[in-house]
This record gives C-alpha cells, sequence and structure tokens, in this order.
C-alpha cells in the first residue's frame, strides 16, 4: 500500500495543504448538502499515504467537486455498486453538475485556480522585466503591466483558489502594478506614478509577500526622490528598510542603503551618503549567492547597483571626481542586457566630467549615449547642454554639442 501520488500532485498544482484541503471539501459539502461536513486532516491524511482507497460517497462528492473530475481519475478505486442505494450526496452532487452543465455556456463555469496559473503569471512578468531593462520608461510597458494587474485579478474573480495559491495571485497583480510604477517613474510620468502606488501597497499587504511590499516601497522612495520631496521619500524608504526581510536577506537590506544614500545626496548630507553606501556594501558582501530571490531582483541589482547610486549620490553632493570614479565601475559591471541603465550611468558620467570643468571629455562621453525616445535618459542630456552652455558658451565644446544634437535632430 504506497501514497496517492495522484491526488499528491493534484494537491501540488492547487497549492492545497492537507488540512486546506479538509476546509475545502467540508465547505464543498456545505454547497451540496446545507450542512458543514465533518472532514478532517486526519481523513485527508489517510487519503494521501494510500491508507483510504475506496473513500465513501460523501467524500468523494466533495473531492469531485474540488478537483472536477472523478475519484478514478485521483488515483482511487471505483466506488462499490452493489447497493441498491445510491449514495444521497453522491447523487445531489450529480444532479448538482448536470444543472451546471446546462447553464454554464449562459453564466460562465467557475474554474480552479492552481499553482500552474501562477507560473504562467510569473512568466510574463518575467517579459516585463527584460522589456524594462532594454528599453524602460515606454507607456507602453506601464500600459501592458497595469492590464496584466487586472488579469490577475480577474482569475480570482472567475475562480476559486486555496489560500496558498491566492495569497501568490495577489503577489502577481502586486508585481505587475509596480512595474508599471516604475515604468511612469522611468518615463517621468510622475502623476500616474503616484497614482499607481496606493493600489500596489494594497495588493502587496493582501498577498503578505514581504520581497514585493520592499519592491514597492522602494520604487515609492526613488519617486519622492524625483519628485525633490526627500523627506517622504526617506519615510518611504525606510519602510522598505524595516520590513522583516531586510534582515532574513542581506541583499534586501544593501538595496536599502544604497537607495537612502541616492536620497540623502539630493539633501546634500555628505555624512549620511558615507554612512548609508558603507552599509550597503556591508550588506552586500555579507549576502548569500545561493539563495532564491525573485525575478525583479536578481535581473538588475548587484555591485553595478550600487556603484550607480553611489554615482546619483556624489553628484547630488557635488562631488564630481567621486562620481566619475563610481560612474567608471558601473558601467564596467553591468550585464549586456541592461542597455537602459548603461545610458543612464553614461548620461551622469558625462555631468561628472562637465562638473570637474573637462569640457571635450564630457562632450564626448555624451556623444556616446545611445539616441532613445526614453525620457529620462532625454531630460539628462538636455540637462547636460544647459549646464554646458552656462559654464562655457563659446568653448568648441558646446559649439560640438550644439552640431550633434542639430544633427540628431534633423535625423530623427
Amino acid at each position: 500500500m504506497g501514497e496517492n501520488v495522484i491526488l499528491k500532485r493534484r494537491m501540488v498544482e492547487l497549492g492545497l495543504t492537507q488540512d486546506e484541503l479538509a476546509r475545502q471539501m467540508n465547505d464543498a459539502l456545505e454547497e451540496i448538502t446545507g450542512r458543514l461536513g465533518d472532514v478532517s486532516a486526519r481523513t485527508v491524511r489517510n487519503l494521501v499515504n494510500g491508507s483510504t482507497r475506496r473513500p465513501i460517497g460523501r467524500t468523494c462528492a466533495a473531492l469531485e467537486k474540488i478537483f472536477g473530475c472523478s475519484v478514478e481519475d485521483l488515483g482511487f478505486a471505483s466506488p462499490r455498486t452493489a447497493a441498491p442505494q445510491e449514495d444521497p450526496v453522491r447523487r445531489r452532487t450529480f444532479m448538482t453538475s448536470a444543472a451546471g452543465a446546462a447553464i454554464a455556456p449562459e453564466l460562465g463555469a467557475s474554474r480552479r485556480v492552481g499553482h500552474g496559473d501562477v507560473k504562467r503569471l510569473e512568466a510574463k512578468f518575467a517579459a516585463i522585466i527584460a522589456q524594462d531593462h532594454q528599453y524602460g520608461g515606454r507607456v507602453s510597458i506601464e500600459t501592458q503591466a497595469s492590464a496584466l494587474a487586472d488579469e490577475a485579478l480577474s482569475l480570482l474573480q472567475r475562480g476559486t483558489a486555496s489560500q496558498r495559491v491566492r495569497n501568490s495571485i495577489y503577489a502577481c497583480a502586486a508585481s505587475f502594478t509596480s512595474s508599471a510604477l516604475w515604468a511612469a517613474i522611468d518615463g517621468r510620468r510622475f502623476d500616474a506614478a503616484l497614482r499607481y502606488v496606493d493600489r500596489a501597497s494594497s495588493l502587496a499587504v493582501m498577498s503578505g509577500d514581504l520581497t514585493i511590499q520592499f519592491r514597492i516601497w522602494s520604487h515609492a522612495g526613488t519617486l519622492y526622490r524625483h519628485l525633490g520631496r526627500p523627506v517622504d521619500a526617506l519615510a518611504a524608504n525606510d519602510v522598505a528598510r524595516n520590513l522583516p526581510i531586510t534582515r532574513r536577506d542581506p541583499l534586501f537590506a544593501s538595496l536599502g542603503h544604497a537607495r537612502h544614500a541616492a536620497i540623502h545626496g539630493l539633501t546634500r548630507d555628505a555624512v549620511a551618503v558615507e554612512r548609508t553606501l558603507g552599509h550597503a556594501q556591508a550588506a552586500f558582501g555579507r549576502a548569500d549567492a545561493g539563495i532564491d530571490r525573485p525575478a525583479w531582483m536578481t535581473a538588475f541589482f548587484g555591485q553595478a547597483e550600487i556603484e550607480s547610486l553611489a554615482l546619483t549620490a556624489h553628484l547630488g553632493l557635488g562631488n564630481f571626481a567621486q562620481a566619475e570614479a563610481h560612474a567608471h565601475r558601473s558601467i564596467g559591471l553591468l550585464r549586456p542586457h541592461m542597455r537602459r541603465s548603461r545610458a543612464i550611468a553614461t548620461a551622469r558620467l558625462a555631468h561628472a566630467q562637465l562638473g570637474q570643468g573637462d569640457l571635450e571629455p564630457a562632450v564626448s562621453t555624451a556623444m556616446t549615449v545611445p539616441t532613445s525616445s526614453h525620457p529620462r535618459v532625454s531630460r539628462m542630456l538636455d540637462g547636460f547642454g544647459d549646464r554646458l552652455r552656462a559654464t562655457a558658451p563659446r568653448s568648441g565644446a558646446a559649439k560640438t554639442w550644439g552640431a550633434y544634437i542639430d544633427s540628431r535632430r534633423d535625423a530623427s
């Protein structure tokens, strides 16, 4: 006598523990009979470990309703048919199923939402992350991510799910909304970004997923930094930094500290910048590379991002030589797929060189930034041109940059 591997596999697909299956079987019996069932975790344990090979009628009825198939398809022996009286619970189940089948085309049949649905949503989320690293900030990415959040939530409205799967679906919806939030931030559509914050944070709380809660509050801190609201930025990022995930996994702590340093650069607090960058580097050194982490984290965060945020912080402080050093290190460490990050780091490098009075190298660097419709990069290059003209309006470097901008405008 061995365990029922078929039932066990189906439970895994739907994200059901033995206790959860018992609860859902009792709910199913209440729907069928009008009275709550008395299925216990021990009953389910006997079904799973093979002690029960031929369930009684009430158990069969509940299992068939939950899994949407016969008990034979779940690995059990066929119910006994010698008795002249058919089990009334199974008969009622059949009548209910037949009636449901008759009206299903009109009302739409409910379905079970399982881990397979979660996996499909996670694959779509990975595709969104890949688009962001290539292009970033596009309205199309924001729109697609927001629509996928709605798609995830609609699954819960049309079907039933275990608590574990339901939490995972909410986490997927929160993840998609956080990507819509980030695309809006990156595209400088700050009014839209502000609208996403509340929705994203609510979904994340309902999911119970600390990693996505961290991502959303960290994004909120970045949003307020770009809006020039450092007090709000520090407060939002502190929510992220104080989540339990930062104590469990130093990599999250590292990202939180590095983003805090960038905010302190905006307030021109040099001591706080150095302190938080030190914390970020120390936490990064403690992080275990073998831990399984969400796709959004592994896709972008590493030493290159710490250097990039240090670059941002030192630009804010006006420490242009240090900013240039961090820029070179960041660019040298970026992975090939991170095109958007490379363009941003290169534009910041040009600003750092210009801040040191190195006009020709600064212009040469700025001219290597790929021609892009990315709003953030475009704004950084516009700011570079404004500073160059204010610093040395009659210089050869200013004339070279002006001619380059004119040629780009003519080509577009």
